[in-house]
């Protein structure tokens, strides 16, 4: 394979992992939707997304594994495959946890009580998701800087799950009927956390992607 047509297939490689980052960022961006609104219908429509993410992740693992194996890269070179490689994996635990959520919707339905907090789930989802696209985004820049100040943001994410699971056991405590409900708000608060800490991971990535630095914040 000529360097040129190397450098082309590099540069595909990138994009589709951003790809399947945006993909991810919009399954999550319905999954909130879906809960805060109990929506059935879109719940279901993210959980069937979710294959796609997963074949995406099948499809860059596949051709980074090609491009290793033809190519024999560069030290540089084989940084940003071994990055794309890595990143796509947590990309996919992403996804995996979102429709997990879109699972919840499901187990609560249209019906059911509420614990009314939807509205701080809608701003905690709001929040990770602009962790997840500024990921993405410093991972395109190839800014490492910035990562390291994006990773760093996840501690809020942990406050803010922190502060809603005390409302919700309140809410239990108060209404013990509602503890088997909890339980389902507890879980999809519980995946929204994980949807963060993957996001920090992809800070991590980027960082190793710009300095060939291992770095665990």
């Amino acid at each position: 394979m000529l360097r040129t047509q190397f450098e082309e297939e590099l540069n595909k490689l990138h994009n589709q992992f951003y790809s399947m980052g945006t993909d991810v960022s919009a399954q999550l961006n319905k999954a909130i939707r879906a809960f805060t609104t109990r929506d059935v219908d879109l719940a279901e429509e993210v959980i069937e997304g979710d294959k796609e993410i997963n074949k995406q992740e099948v499809e860059l693992e596949t051709k980074s594994f090609e491009l290793i194996a033809l190519q024999q890269p560069v030290s540089g070179d084989l940084r940003t495959i071994i990055t794309v490689l890595k990143a796509s994996s947590d990309l996919e635990r992403m996804g995996d946890h979102v429709a997990s959520i879109a699972g919840d919707v499901l187990k609560i339905g249209e019906d059911a009580e509420s614990l009314n907090i939807e509205g701080d789930i809608n701003t905690l989802g709001e929040k990770v998701k602009r962790i997840v696209d500024s990921a993405l985004n410093a991972y395109v820049q190839e800014d490492a800087e910035r990562a390291e100040l994006i990773a760093k943001m996840d501690d809020e994410i942990d406050q803010m799950v922190t502060e809603i699971q005390d409302k919700a056991l309140k809410a239990m405590e108060e209404n013990p009927e509602l503890v088997i409900l909890g339980k389902e708000y507890l879980m999809t608060l519980m995946h929204l956390e994980r949807v963060g800490d993957f996001a920090k991971n992809l800070c991590e990535w980027v960082i190793y992607l710009k300095h060939g630095e291992l770095v665990e914040f």
